[in-house]
C-alpha cells in the first residue's frame, strides 16, 4: 500500500515575531518495509536558513530560522510513503521469554536501554507501575503481558480529546481513566519503564476512514502516537496501539520515535515577539489511488515555498 500524507501546521500571531527558529519532525523515516518515495516541505514566510539531518534516534529533522517579521508561520509535509508489507503478526507468546529475561537482557544492549529512561514528559511512576504489573505476574512471557496492558488501557480508558494538556502526567491519566493517544502511551511508558522493560514512544499517522456514506473532511485527522516494545534480540521491536487496542500492521504510518513526545514533537522552537497565538493542525493520510481520484486532494499537493526535503 502506497499512501499519501499531507501534515499541515499553521500559527497565527496576534504582534509580530521578529526572530524565529523552529525544530521540526514532520517527513517519515525510512524502515524495513517502509519506504518513503518522496518528501517535500513547504514552508511560508521562506526560512532565510534551513537545515536537514537526523536526530539522536535516527529520525528525519529540520532546522529552520527566521529573521524578518511575521505575523503567520505555516509548514506543510507532503510525503508518499510505500508500506510494502504489514510487520510481521507476532510470535506465539510461548516463544518470547519471561518478561524478567527480558527486562535483564535490555540493560546490555546500548541502543535498548536508553528506552529505560525517562524523557522530560513521562516519568516512570510507581502508581502507574502497579497498574502494570497487574499484566506482569512472575514468570508471564513478555509479549503475553504487553498485549495484556495493551487491551486493559484500550477497555478501560476512554479515548476523550479536550480533557488533557502537554503537561498532564501519567498519574493524572490513570486517575482520570480518560485522554487521547499521547496520554495513553506515556501511560504505558511509564508503567513498563517502572518495571524495567524497555519502551519508546512511536509518532505517526494512522488511516482513518470516512462515515459510511460520508464524504472525507480534509485535514480531518491528527497524529498518531503508539508503544514500541522489545520483545528480545531474536525479535526486536513491536508497535502496540492502546488507543485502539491493536498491534500496528500496515495501516501506521511511522514518523520516528523517541524516550516520549517532547523527543519526537512535530514542531518545536523560540521565537522573539508574538502573543495571543493561535495553531491550527491538519492531518490527511490517503492511500495515492484514492487521493489523485480526488481534485480537491490533488490541489492540495500543488507546490509553493518548498524546503528540498530529499
Amino acid at each position: 500500500m502506497i499512501y499519501r500524507v499531507r501534515h499541515s501546521t499553521v500559527y497565527s500571531y496576534g504582534n509580530p515575531v521578529d526572530l524565529a527558529a523552529h525544530v521540526l519532525h514532520v517527513t517519515p523515516r525510512d524502515l524495513p518495509g517502509q519506504r518513503v518515495l518522496w518528501t517535500r516541505l513547504d514552508c511560508e514566510p521562506t526560512p532565510v536558513k534551513r537545515h536537514g539531518g537526523v536526530d539522536h534516534f535516527g529520525n528525519p529533522v529540520f532546522w529552520l530560522f527566521h529573521e524578518e517579521p511575521h505575523t503567520r508561520f505555516e509548514i506543510v509535509a507532503v510525503s508518499e510513503v510505500d508500506v510494502a508489507f504489514a510487520p510481521p503478526p507476532p510470535p506465539p507468546t510461548e516463544e518470547i521469554s519471561p518478561w524478567e529475561f527480558i527486562r535483564d537482557c535490555s540493560r546490555f544492549d546500548a541502543d535498548v536501554s536508553q528506552f529505560l529512561f525517562d524523557g522530560s514528559m513521562c516519568r516512570a511512576s510507581e502508581k502507574v507501575g502497579a497498574y502494570a504489573a497487574q499484566s506482569f505476574p512472575a514468570g508471564r512471557s513478555l509479549l503475553e503481558g504487553v498485549l495484556d496492558f495493551n487491551i486493559r488501557v484500550f477497555k478501560e480508558f476512554r479515548f476523550r480529546s479536550g480533557v488533557t494538556s502537554l503537561r498532564t502526567t501519567a498519574d493524572e491519566v490513570l486517575a482520570r481513566r480518560e485522554g487521547v493517544c499521547q496520554d495513553f502511551t506515556h501511560l504505558m511508558l511509564s508503567g513498563l519503564r517502572w518495571l524495567g522493560l524497555p519502551a519508546r514512544y512511536m509518532s505517526g499517522y494512522i488511516r482513518t476512514r470516512p462515515p459510511q456514506g460520508q464524504k472525507r473532511r480534509l485535514g480531518a485527522d491528527v497524529s498518531h502516537a503508539w508503544v514500541g516494545v522489545w520483545l528480545g534480540p531474536e525479535f526486536g521491536w513491536l508497535g502496540l496501539d492502546p488507543t485502539n487496542g491493536i498491534v500496528v500492521r500496515d495501516e501506521h504510518v511511522v514518523l520516528g520515535w523517541g524516550r516520549d513526545y517532547a523527543d519526537i514533537s512535530p514542531v518545536r522552537g523560540l521565537i522573539l515577539g508574538g502573543g495571543g497565538d493561535a495553531l491550527r493542525v491538519g492531518v490527511d493520510l490517503v492511500p495515492v489511488e484514492e487521493w489523485d481520484e480526488d481534485p480537491t486532494l490533488r490541489a492540495l499537493t500543488a507546490p509553493r515555498q518548498s524546503v528540498d526535503a530529499g
